[in-house]
């Protein structure tokens, strides 16, 4: 029996200084995307969905577990790479930070987690939810950064930034979950499986 692994991404976010990053929520548009998906019907046949503890993962991932008759599962572990030692930055201060950190994965920038020790958790994390889930597709809810981390690590390339996902998040890949072989890149959670085009 074949079966995928999707890496799903979180749409837009609230953005509040206020608050810890963790704790962002979904905004309306990020909301309204993850609300379309649903209804698409196209999950069907996913057998489980895992999500990262943080917030605007789950309010991902809840919705669309719920479209399938599932509960999500969480998983402290898949958070996003550790920004906790700067907290917020302005969005420009936050990009140059975030180049640097896919530039130098074995140096921690600014107090940030590695590059490279956030690759190696989140490959452990998926390899984990593998082995412990039932056969058949799955979904995993997480992450921009790490799930960037992650698909270099399947197609064995080294960090680079220029795997990252789009703008606005809410983007998926694909893998095959016996061989862990990719079945294609970051494409907006829009794209239906149905558009699965294998990786060259």
């Amino acid at each position: 029996m074949v079966a995928t692994v999707r890496y799903l991404s979180h749409p837009q976010v609230l953005i509040d200084p206020a608050v810890a990053v963790p704790q962002w929520g979904l905004n309306d548009v990020g909301k309204a995307r993850v609300d379309a998906l649903a209804q698409t019907g196209w999950l069907t046949g996913t057998v489980r969905v895992v999500s990262s503890a943080e917030r605007k993962a789950i309010e991902t991932a809840e919705p669309l577990a719920e479209s399938l008759g599932l509960g999500a599962k969480i998983r402290e572990s898949m958070h996003e790479n550790d920004r906790s030692a700067t907290g917020f930055l302005p969005p420009d201060e936050f990009e140059q930070a975030a180049d640097l950190f896919f530039a130098y994965p074995e140096i921690s920038i600014n107090g940030w987690e590695r590059a490279i020790d956030a690759q190696r958790r989140i490959v452990q994390e998926v390899d984990a939810v593998l082995s412990e889930s039932p056969a058949g597709d799955l979904l995993l809810v997480g992450h921009g950064g790490v799930g960037t981390l992650l698909l270099c690590h399947l197609f064995g390339w080294a960090i680079d930034r220029r795997r990252d996902q789009g703008i606005g998040g809410g983007n998926y890949f694909a893998f095959d979950r016996e061989s862990r072989k990719p079945i294609h890149g970051w494409v907006p959670m829009e794209q239906a499986p149905d558009q699965e085009e294998p990786a060259a």
